[in-house]
């Protein structure tokens, strides 16, 4: 194998595959990426027991060709690199251009400039063989990468962390009457969001992806590109046109969330995103010192929302904020701020209703006017 290739394209490259890669694992192949050079241009895979991910750069046409060709295969072959060693060199490389020779013995040549290094690889053929799937004759999704990340962005903040219930660690995923939902979970906070989709889709349920392996798919995602998602029995497959990610699913079942989200409220009010979130995250400063984050809110018509954190080792900060709709009854509620902070980020609107239903009941937020997303949050208990 023998290539020519821009740096910072390779770099980029490398890095997208080196997320996939356990340098911890006892299988000494899987601590590489596996490099394939032909006619079609440079394909790089890294994978562990979660996720694999495929990136490619291709060769260009010649009517594609406007500028200097960022990738040249004089020779074809395959590699395995160590990931970690790879991607350091290649980012401390100064070179504009860099030069990869591989020797019989699996032996890589990396020059750059003035730099020449030298760096052992492993036989590709004990790489495992890479995910396959018929893309033709298979149901898929296709959505824009802008609308998929949003999606994921606005749900996996709210997965558990801990290993308890195995199955909460991930987001489950759903379709219904043309909806695609995605539903997280800690049994604490609930995030849920629904969007149509406008393409004949079989329904599904019950598909859950670990909340890990999501976020490695959010660095992938580039602006308006379009990604194809496709499901079997224990894996999602997205691919986009110069890459393609794995995971396995989770097995088991995911727990009924829509009995727990208030189907009416006994406290409504409109209120700005920005200035509640603000208020709140000074009260963290104080909140994050007591157990649960305790932020004790108060609310009554014709005042504004009341806002207090209390630490007997800090001090205390109580602010107003201003209403801009109230309707119901008086409410007073005390909530963890972290999740509170969290569920407002993910709701990208200027203006958000809080629904309450009683100071121990599931409260909601959500966009003005707009049940397509929902961040439910359990109150915290206080003496």
């Amino acid at each position: 194998m023998l290539i020519t290739i821009d740096r910072m394209c390779f770099n980029t490259a490398v890095q997208q595959v080196h997320h996939a890669v356990n340098s911890r694992t006892p299988i000494p192949i899987l601590t590489g990426i596996l490099f394939i050079a032909d006619e079609n241009g440079l394909t790089l895979a890294g994978s562990n027991s979660d996720i694999s991910i495929q990136t490619k750069i291709p060769l260009r046409s010649p009517a594609e060709a406007e500028e200097e060709e960022p990738l040249l295969v004089h020779r074809p072959g395959k590699v395995v690199l160590p990931a970690r060693y790879t991607a350091e060199i290649i980012r401390r490389l100064d070179g504009e251009k860099l030069t990869i020779e591989v020797s019989a013995n699996y032996t890589a040549k990396i020059t750059s400039g003035k730099t020449e290094v030298l760096l052992n690889g492993l036989d590709p053929e004990e790489y495992p063989a890479l995910p396959g799937f018929d893309w033709e004759n298979n149901p898929s999704i296709v959505l824009p990468g802008n609308l998929l990340k949003t999606l994921i962005q606005q749900t996996v903040f709210a997965v558990a962390e801990s290993e308890t219930r195995p199955i909460l660690t991930g987001v489950c995923w759903e379709m219904h009457e043309g909806r695609l939902r995605l539903t997280a979970t800690n049994s604490h906070r609930l995030a849920k969001r629904e969007t149509p989709i406008e393409v004949n889709v079989p329904p599904f349920e019950q598909v859950i992806i670990p909340g890990k392996s999501l976020n490695e798919l959010l660095k992938l995602i580039e602006g308006e590109e379009s990604v194809e998602i496709a499901f079997t029995q224990n894996q999602i497959l997205a691919k986009a046109e110069n890459w393609l990610f794995t995971s396995r699913r989770l097995e088991g079942f995911y727990p009924d969330t829509s009995r727990i989200i208030p189907q009416s409220a006994k406290t409504e009010v409109l209120i700005s995103n920005r200035i509640l979130h603000d208020a709140i995250n000074r009260a963290y400063l104080f909140a994050r010192e007591i157990k649960n984050n305790v932020v004790k809110c108060s609310i009554q018509e014709g005042q504004p929302l009341v806002i207090t954190a209390d630490s007997p080792a800090v001090g205390q900060v109580t602010e107003e904020v201003p209403i801009l709709g109230f309707s119901g009854e008086s409410a007073h509620i005390a909530f963890n701020a972290r999740y509170m902070l969290e569920a407002l980020r993910a709701i990208d609107s200027e203006d958000v209703q809080l629904l309450i239903t009683g100071p121990m009941s599931p409260f909601i937020l959500r966009p003005e006017a707009d049940d397509s997303l929902i961040q439910l949050i359990l109150p915290v208990r206080t003496n």
